[in-house]
């Protein structure tokens, strides 16, 4: 039989093929290409390579202090999770050599299984960060991967800031330029893997003392990594999802370090040379904005704390209803409906989930019985079944609202309830405690981090713990950590 071929004439470029593959249909004179005046090649490469020693403004200390903490935190009680006992497990079945520390374990294996490990530990569940403008979890690929290539360059508290703030503002930046949530919408694929891989290359460059042409070669190999699909809003055990956000970005960010660092070359020109990220990924924004600001705009400095160990739709309705709860104080049984109206497409992400943690409507039932959600109550996944949970969920009514949509990133929500007599009670949460308008305090922080360590790791680690990571600026080996995160 002989084969059929479309003509020449009538065959698609390979630039627009490449356009209706992504879902994007843009002018193709719209592709992204280097500006006439500038290399932004250079500049990013360049800045990345002195992010070591460029002194970082005494509040990106802070809060690149306290977002370590955050992720060290969610990696430990991770290790409680289905998802982080895997991790832990496959590390521990595939060490290699004894270099990098996996959180909340006893094993020590090499740099790569370690950043996996921790990776998906970081993000075994919800309390980890975010980053509405990049719609990204940064810390849980970010830390984990300057973490795995500090412990292996034996990289000192200093660089260890230095190189976590850099991959906040690389990984970022990917996604910002990319499109962030409508890019995921329209081409199905995962900003949050992909931010998290530029991110964690970032990172664990700058701990490996790459110089400025090694950077451009690091970009290159994190560019051929880049992956991750937004099926992964379909994992109902969260194990795939802890791979996708944590534990593949921070893998692929210290392999693209570790390659070039051992003397691997590669294209000095991905972002803007022939055949290039940009073209292939086609995003909705200008790539100029992938250095803007650069040293000036931190972009750890607009990622959120979770207050709550829940998805980030939830956070607003959870915000709302204890103000309610706290205002009126009323018992469950008076609560007659409660309608929550959060925006469009994070209703999807949230809407009778069967991951307790990214169930809107079962966390709102727990609340209303509890008068809070804690770590432990977020994922008691007995408790969907528990008739009384069952009882006051079937009152809630989720709402998708397109005026909220509109609003995004930034997550507001309304919750509306109506009691038995008759009254109705409305909040409107816009700046949850813990975002980046509305930000919680180191102490607050270090009450969320030490009611997540302590049940895994005792009291005195956690303190430790907490101490070194505000006094990072002393630890001359980040390799100082290690007997504080292990167990035994």
């Amino acid at each position: 039989m002989r084969d059929f071929k479309v003509p020449h004439s009538v065959q698609p470029s390979r630039r627009r093929a490449l356009q209706l593959v992504s879902g994007l249909l843009v002018p193709a004179g719209a592709l992204p290409q280097q500006p006439a005046s500038g290399d932004p090649m250079s500049t990013l490469s360049t800045y990345m390579s002195e992010a070591a020693g460029r002194k970082l403004p005494d509040a990106v200390v802070e809060k690149t202090s306290q977002m370590i903490l955050d992720t060290l935190a969610a990696m430990i009680s991770g290790s409680q999770l289905p998802p982080g006992r895997f991790a832990i497990q496959f590390a521990r079945g595939y060490r290699g050599a004894p270099v990098a520390t996996v959180a909340a374990s006893n094993v020590v294996c090499g740099p790569i299984e370690a950043a996996l490990a921790n990776g998906m530990l970081a993000h075994a569940d919800e309390t980890d960060d975010t980053h509405p403008p990049s719609q990204s979890h940064p810390g849980c690929s970010v830390v984990p991967a300057a973490l795995a290539a500090g412990e292996r360059f034996a990289g000192d508290g200093t660089r260890f800031l230095r190189a976590v703030a850099l991959g906040y503002d690389i990984g970022t930046r990917v996604t910002i330029t990319l499109g962030k949530l409508q890019y995921m919408v329209e081409t199905h694929r995962s900003t949050h893997s992909i931010s998290g891989n530029f991110g964690s290359a970032a990172a664990a460059g700058c701990m490996a003392g790459l110089n400025t042409r090694q950077m451009r070669w690091l970009l290159s190999y994190a560019a051929q990594q880049a992956s991750g699909l937004a099926s992964w809003q379909r994992d109902t055990e969260h194990v795939e999802k802890a791979f996708d956000f944590g534990g593949m970005p921070a893998r692929n960010g210290v392999t693209a370090a570790l390659l070039v660092q051992a003397g691997a070359s590669a294209v000095d020109d991905i972002l803007f040379g022939r055949d290039n990220f940009w073209q292939a990924f086609v995003p909705r924004n200008d790539a100029a904005l992938m250095v803007e600001k650069l040293g000036e705009r931190y972009e750890i400095m607009r990622t959120n704390v979770k207050k709550w160990s829940v998805g980030a739709p939830i956070q607003a309705p959870l915000d709302a209803l204890d103000n309610l709860q706290k205002r009126w104080r009323f018992e469950p049984e008076q609560v007659k409906r409660v309608v929550v109206l959060v925006a469009t497409d994070e209703a999807a992400i949230v809407n009778n989930r069967e991951i307790p943690d990214i169930c809107l409507q079962h966390l709102i039932a727990v609340m209303l019985i509890d008068r809070t959600v804690t770590f432990q109550s977020a994922h008691a996944k007995e408790r969907m079944q528990d008739p009384a949970v069952l009882r006051h969920r079937a009152k809630v009514e989720l709402v998708p609202d397109e005026a909220l949509e509109r609003l995004m990133p930034r997550r507001e929500a309304v919750v509306e309830l109506t009691l038995m007599d008759g009254r109705v009670l409305s909040e409107r949460v816009g700046n949850v405690r813990g975002t980046a308008e509305n930000p919680m305090s180191r102490q607050e922080l270090i009450a969320k981090a030490t009611d997540l360590i302590t049940p895994v790791l005792g009291p005195a680690k956690c303190r430790n713990l907490v101490d070194t990571i505000f006094g990072l600026e002393r630890v001359a080996d980040i390799r100082t950590l290690r007997p504080l995160m292990q167990s035994a």
